[in-house]
């Protein structure tokens, strides 16, 4: 008995009230945790931004979650099989009763761990094509503008600034950026796609050649200029680009996309401009050279012109068969102008005295003649078109008309139809609302009888009290029932107010469930209202 009453008395959780205490004491104890594990069940981020996998060891498994604001100012994004170490806190799911992790910060474990992530995403961008020496733009010769991505704090500029000065003074552009850190890459990314932005005849000026630079460090110091969204913007960049990163051993994913890797910042100084002076000299040794050859060339075009003129008759020798056949041409031309005219009056006199008087009007009548039957001719066509004209309107008319009686009586047969067919979907929804209505009411009778049927009033007709306390609960117990308690019994047909007495009534004993004699069990039917009694 004891044990019952402890059962008894024990406190009742709901799912919800219970799921909800586990939360707080899981999120408590566990508020801030470190885990080291291999990503598991990763297929990348969900619909709605947020990542979901797991992280195992050889013994155990733990679910895990990265929300979206989460996932998109992480430096290293999880991956398949990746083993990093996650940052966050613990908690719970009541949905599925499961704790898990929600991750804040992601990274690799180790440096063996970043070496095959760099490895892993050096493959997939040469894949795409990204390090393909297709894609690469020469340097020019002479960069007008010099634009430099890097630390503006940093020694990396000033040694630029420097070794620009020695070799040629240049126009330097720098967009100030982090090189290492939470951040900085999306800034290196941010810098290249701005600089090719700018346009070429704005306030502004377009660098000609781009250095993205910074000094040595470790491979984790290194770890922005290896990110997907640097390489992808030094490739993209329409403007020619120098990576210098690091020193000569260390190798980025961005010296790979770059049009020119440079060993060091100084370097990419070097690459980006010539030695002035090595220049000038260069360009005068070039003048001296042309200015020698043209003196060649014009001596040897002075030569043999030279030649060519010793070679050449003289202009007596070369006018003197055209100037005798002058002289022939002017002597006979007087003689030819006697005859062209001699010509031409024979052949006016001859035309002459064929236009007489009788000539002319024999060739007036003729022309009349010809008028004349011409104009019939066109009367008689004018006729023949306007009859063929008007017999073709007739014909199209009398099929026109033929046509629209044709098409009015479809038209009417079509509407006959739909009108049928109108009238007997109409039929069909009256017949279907009908039983649909029947069905209603059917099933809103029975669900009256079964209300009316589960309903505790059905209990109180058959012969049964409700007793409430002062406050309106309903008691289940007699030891609930303090002596001098108001009451409220609740009968089929009213309520009754009633105080308790002050005897306690005797409970009796209530056999175990292991110890209780089965009773055979009666159709519900069957059985009869017990009589309460009177409570007074």
């Amino acid at each position: 008995m004891p044990a019952a009453e402890n059962l008894v008395n024990a406190p009742e959780f709901t799912v919800s009230e219970l799921s909800s205490a586990l939360k707080r004491t899981v999120e408590d104890r566990f508020g801030f945790v470190r885990v080291r594990g291999e990503i598991s069940g990763f297929r990348g981020p969900h619909s709605s931004g947020h990542c979901y996998f797991a992280l195992k060891d050889e013994n155990a498994k733990i679910e895990a979650v990265i929300w979206k604001f989460a996932h998109a100012r992480m430096r290293f994004k999880p991956q398949e099989g990746l083993e990093v170490i996650a940052t966050g806190k613990l908690t719970t799911y009541p949905n599925s009763s499961k704790y898990q992790i929600v991750i804040d910060a992601l990274e690799p474990a180790g440096v063996g761990a970043l070496m095959a992530l760099l490895e892993e995403r050096k493959k997939k961008l040469a894949a795409e094509g990204m390090f393909s020496e297709a894609r690469k733009r020469p340097l020019p010769s002479l960069p007008g503008v010099i634009g430099v991505v890097t630390s503006p704090t940093g020694a990396v500029i000033r040694d630029i600034l420097h070794r620009l000065e020695d070799r040629f003074p240049r126009r330097v552009l720098v967009w100030p950026v982090k090189v290492q850190g939470e951040g900085s890459a999306e800034q290196v990314a941010a810098a290249i796609r701005g600089f090719n932005a700018l346009p070429e005849n704005g306030k502004i000026p377009r660098p000609d050649v781009l250095i993205v630079a910074r000094g040595g460090g470790s491979l984790e110091d290194l770890w922005s200029f290896n990110e997907e969204v640097v390489v992808r913007a030094a490739a993209a960049s329409m403007i020619p680009l120098i990576s210098a990163v690091g020193h000569e051993t260390d190798i980025t994913l961005i010296d790979f996309a770059a049009d020119k890797r440079a060993p060091t910042p100084t370097a990419a100084a070097e690459m980006a401009v010539p030695v002035k002076s090595e220049l000038v000299a260069t360009v005068e040794s070039l003048a001296r050279r042309v200015f020698v050859c043209w003196q060649r060339g014009h001596e040897g075009r002075r030569n043999e012109l030279r030649a060519a003129s010793r070679a050449l008759p003289a202009a007596n020798e070369l006018l003197a068969i055209p100037r005798q056949r002058l002289d022939a041409a002017a002597g006979g031309l007087p003689r030819g102008l006697r005859a062209n005219t001699h010509a031409h009056f024979r052949r006016f006199a001859e035309t002459s005295g064929r236009l007489t008087l009788r000539v002319l009007r024999g060739q007036v009548a003729q022309a009349r003649q010809h008028l004349i039957v011409s104009g019939q001719r066109l009367d008689h066509c004018t006729r023949s078109l306007l009859r063929s004209r008007r017999d073709r309107f007739a014909g199209l008319e009398a099929r026109l008309k033929a046509s629209r009686f044709a098409y009015a009586q479809a038209q009417r047969h079509a509407i006959a139809r739909e009108f049928e067919r109108t009238e007997r979907l109409a039929e069909r929804a009256e017949r279907a609302m009908l039983t649909m209505l029947d069905r209603l009411e059917a099933r809103m009778l029975h669900s009256g009888q079964l209300l009316t049927a589960l309903s505790y009033r059905s209990v109180l007709a058959r012969g049964f009290v409700l007793v409430r306390d002062e406050a309106g609960h309903p008691l289940h117990a007699a030891a609930d029932v303090g002596a001098g308690a108001r009451l409220e019994l609740e009968f089929s047909d009213g309520r009754v107010a009633a105080t308790a007495g002050t005897d306690r009534p005797v409970l009796a004993p209530q056999p175990s469930a292991a110890s209780a004699p089965r009773r055979p069990r009666t159709p519900k039917r069957a059985a009869k209202p017990v009589d309460q009694g009177s409570l007074f």
